[in-house]
C-alpha cells in the first residue's frame, strides 16, 4: 500500500503538470499523510538539510565552470584541434564530434552544455560537407551525453550524495567506459558514414596541426588537472570544481582575452538559474528519501525483488530496465533523485559494487536525455540547430542503439567497469 501511494501521489501530481520538484514535495506530504505523521516543521526542516550538503557544492561550479568555458573559447578550439588532426579522414566532421565532445566532457560534466556547444560549432558545417543534418544532429546529440559519464560529472556528484557513495571513485570509474561510449559512437558513424559522399577537407600539414594544439593546450589541460588532482588527493570533487571554474575564467579572461569582466554577470545569472533548478530537485527529493526510509520502502522492494537477489547480473539486468523506462518520462537529475534512495539498498542486499552500480546507473540516465519524449539534449539540440524534434529522434537511434550495447555489455560483464576502474583509483 505505501509503494502503491508513493507511486500513485508522485505521477498524479506530475500528470497534472505540476513541475517535478513540487510533485516530490506532494509526494512526501502523502506519505506522511498515510504514515498519520504529518507535521509542517519536519517537511521545512528536511527540505533544508537536503540541499545543506558540501559536496553539492560541485554543482554550481562545474555549471559555470561549463559556461565559461563555452563562453571563453575553450570548446571552440578544441573544436579546431580535433579538426585539424581526424578532419581530413572521410566523415571526418563525425570523428570530429566525437572527439571533441569526449575532450569537453573531461571540462564541465554537463550534457546539455556539451551538446549545444558542438551543434552550433559543428551541425553548420556538418550539412554545408553534404552529411544528413538529422544523422548529424542525432550525432552531436550522443556525444553530448558522455559528458555525464567522464570526470567531472555533475551527475556522479548527485548520485554520491543521494546514495552515499565516494564520488572521487565514481569519477575514476567512469572514464574508461565514457571512452567505450564514444568508441561506440565512432564505429556506429564509420558504417553510416562510408557510404555518403561528402566534402572532405584538405589535410592540415604538422605545423597546422602544431598550431592548432597549442592554441588548444590550455583548455587540454584542465582534465589533467582535474584526474591527478583526484588521484593523488590533492583536492576533493567540491574543490575540484572550483579549481575548474576558476581555471576556466583565468584562461578565458587573461590567457585568451575572449572574456571581459563585464561578460561574467550573465554567465554568473544562467549557472545560478540552472544551479537553483538543480539545488531544489535534491532538496524536495531529499524529503522524499527520508520518507523512503521512514516508510521502509527498500525493504518492501528488497522483499519483491528476493528471487533475483542471488542473481546479480539478472538483477542489474532488471534495475537498467526499469531505468530506461523512467529515462523515457523524467530528465536526469529527478530520474537519480527518485530511485537512488529506494535501489541502494537493493543492490546492496545482492552484493553489487555500489560503485559499479553507480557507472551503469548513470550511463542509463545519460542515455535517458537522448531518449524521447522527454530527451532534454535532444531539445538542446533540436533548438539550437533549428530542426524538428522528429527528425533529430531518427537521426539519433543507431548511435543510441549502439551505446544501450555498451551499457548491457557492462551489464554482462562487470569486469569491463571494475578492472580499469581499479587502475584509477
Amino acid at each position: 500500500m505505501t509503494i502503491a501511494i508513493f507511486v500513485f501521489s508522485l505521477i498524479g501530481a506530475m500528470a497534472i503538470g505540476i513541475p517535478i520538484a513540487f510533485s516530490l514535495l506532494i509526494c512526501g506530504v502523502a506519505l506522511m499523510w498515510h504514515m498519520d505523521m504529518f507535521d509542517a516543521q519536519i517537511l521545512a526542516q528536511n527540505l533544508l538539510e537536503g540541499a545543506n550538503s558540501f559536496p553539492l557544492l560541485a554543482v554550481p561550479f562545474f555549471m559555470l565552470a561549463g559556461e565559461i568555458m563555452n563562453a571563453g573559447g575553450l570548446s571552440r578550439r578544441i573544436v579546431n584541434f580535433a579538426m585539424a588532426c581526424v578532419g581530413h579522414i572521410k566523415g571526418g566532421l563525425g570523428y570530429v564530434t566525437i572527439m571533441a565532445a569526449v575532450i569537453m566532457a573531461a571540462l564541465s560534466g554537463s550534457a546539455v552544455a556539451d551538446a549545444a556547444a558542438l551543434a552550433s560549432l559543428l551541425l553548420p558545417m556538418m550539412v554545408a560537407a553534404g552529411h544528413d543534418k538529422g544523422r548529424s544532429a542525432g550525432l552531436i546529440a550522443s556525444a553530448g551525453i558522455i559528458a555525464p559519464v567522464i570526470p567531472p560529472s555533475i551527475g556522479f556528484v548527485i548520485f554520491g550524495v543521494a546514495g552515499n557513495v565516494s564520488i572521487s571513485k565514481l569519477f575514476m570509474a567512469g572514464i574508461f567506459p565514457g571512452i567505450m561510449l564514444g568508441a561506440s559512437l565512432w564505429i556506429t558513424w564509420w558504417w553510416l558514414a562510408r557510404r555518403e559522399v561528402v566534402q572532405v577537407p584538405p589535410r592540415k600539414s604538422l605545423g597546422e596541426i602544431m598550431v592548432a594544439m597549442r592554441e588548444a593546450t590550455w583548455a587540454l589541460v584542465l582534465p589533467l588537472i582535474v584526474v591527478f588532482g583526484l588521484k593523488f588527493g590533492v583536492f576533493t570533487p567540491t574543490e575540484a570544481a572550483v579549481v575548474a571554474a576558476v581555471y576556466a575564467l583565468l584562461i578565458s579572461t587573461f590567457i585568451y582575452r575572449e572574456l571581459s569582466f563585464k561578460d561574467l554577470y550573465p554567465l554568473f545569472v544562467a549557472s545560478a538559474k540552472t544551479s537553483a533548478i538543480v539545488m531544489f530537485l535534491v532538496a524536495a527529493a531529499m524529503v522524499s528519501a527520508w520518507l523512503i526510509t521512514v516508510a521502509n520502502l527498500p525493504a518492501e522492494l528488497i522483499s519483491l525483488l528476493q528471487p533475483l537477489l542471488d542473481s546479480p547480473r539478472l538483477l542489474m539486468l532488471t534495475i537498467m530496465v526499469i531505468t530506461m523506462v523512467v529515462g523515457t518520462a523524467l530528465d536526469m537529475t529527478p530520474t537519480i533523485l527518485l530511485l537512488t534512495p529506494v535501489l541502494m539498498p537493493v543492490v546492496k542486499a545482492a552484493g553489487i559494487d555500489p560503485v559499479y552500480f553507480g557507472v551503469l546507473f548513470i550511463i542509463n540516465n545519460a542515455i535517458g536525455l537522448i531518449t524521447p519524449p522527454v530527451g532534454t539534449v535532444l531539445n538542446a539540440v533540436a533548438g539550437v540547430g533549428k530542426i524538428s524534434m522528429d527528425e533529430v529522434t531518427k537521426g539519433v537511434i543507431p548511435f543510441m542503439i549502439a551505446q544501450f550495447t555498451i551499457m548491457f555489455a557492462m551489464v554482462a560483464f562487470p569486469a569491463l567497469v571494475m578492472v580499469p576502474a581499479r587502475w584509477f583509483y
